[in-house]
């Protein structure tokens, strides 16, 4: 699947390189000669830079990073065995929300994927205990945002017929409670993929992205590689190294023995819907036919759409 690159904001680059580099002349004491800066991200409205030993990163200007999120800051710093939490409050750059990381080398599609890593780490994110003042997660309010987003044509109808399907609080209507109680709130990420895994200065792989950290059900951690091997894009070796290492971890997303559908079927054709609407939403700005993972992903919705509503 394809990546849609944008710039957020002219001049957003410069700044962010002089927060680094007088966050860094703070954390070492004294400035180092340093590599040239570099982007690390930008897209969806974000841009990370990385400066010397750190990543500087702008968030998204439409998110909320009031209390909820200084509190998802402390919880990070309380589990440093998984995440990557900031080196200190956000900053406000010209309105925009800045938070200043260690730098993680990310994962190398090239190499070998880190599957069993990412699966440990949320086993050990998930079996950690929830602090009363945990924010919660919430709904997975990004499906509905992505589908309202399409445009109109064959691919996009499908995509609305399968996201009709899903149960209601997902869709936005009603109180967004889900209708029947899941696994017990456990202490989740909140939106994981692969992308999320940094490996840090001491070779160890950790999360990055607390932005959604909060309670939640641990299910929708595995929810995007769930989908993507239920599309046929996942190929089936990967999945069950996932998964297996997920599960030898005592992670509490799954029984550990029988079917793991019963806790992923929601989110996983949850988050099929959401990577379809992207996959169509970029190739129409793209103006371009949809490549073969990204009608994998449509074809996905109309299976779902054909089953019916399996919630």
């Amino acid at each position: 699947m394809r990546v849609h690159t944008e710039t957020v904001q002219p001049g957003l680059f410069d700044r962010l390189v002089e927060i680094g580099r007088d966050s860094a002349a703070v954390v070492t004491s004294a400035p180092s000669i340093e590599a040239e800066p570099e982007t690390l991200y930008d897209r969806h409205g974000v841009l990370v830079v990385r400066v010397g030993d750190l990543a500087v990163k702008a968030h998204q200007a439409d998110r909320e990073h009031g209390a909820p999120f200084l509190e998802r800051i402390r919880l990070a710093a309380t589990v440093p065995d998984v995440l990557v939490a900031p080196l200190g409050p956000p900053l406000d750059v010209d309105g925009r929300t800045v938070t200043v990381y260690p730098y993680g080398e990310p994962v190398d599609p090239q190499q070998n994927l880190p599957w069993e890593e990412g699966a440990r780490l949320l086993a050990a994110l998930h079996s950690t205990t929830v602090l009363a003042e945990a924010p919660s997660w919430g709904r997975p309010a990004r499906v509905a945002r992505r589908v309202s987003e399409l445009g109109h044509g064959p691919a996009q109808d499908e995509v609305r017929r399968a996201f009709a399907t899903l149960p209601a609080w997902i869709r936005g209507d009603g109180d967004g409670t889900p209708e029947t109680p899941g696994t017990a709130e456990c202490l989740i990420h909140g939106d994981w993929h692969l992308g999320q895994m940094v490996r840090t200065q001491d070779r160890r792989w950790r999360l990055i992205d607390i932005e959604d950290l909060g309670r939640g059900d641990p299910a929708w951690d595995l929810a995007r590689p769930a989908a993507l091997y239920s599309a046929g894009v996942l190929d089936p070796a990967e999945w069950g190294r996932f998964l297996g290492a997920y599960q030898e971890a005592g992670g509490p997303a799954v029984p550990a023995e029988g079917d793991p559908w019963t806790a992923l079927d929601v989110p996983a054709r949850s988050l099929a819907i959401q990577i379809a609407a992207t996959c169509v939403i970029s190739a129409e700005r793209e103006d371009r036919p949809l490549d073969g993972p990204e009608q994998a992903m449509v074809d996905a919705c109309g299976r779902i759409s054909a089953a019916g509503d399996a919630a």
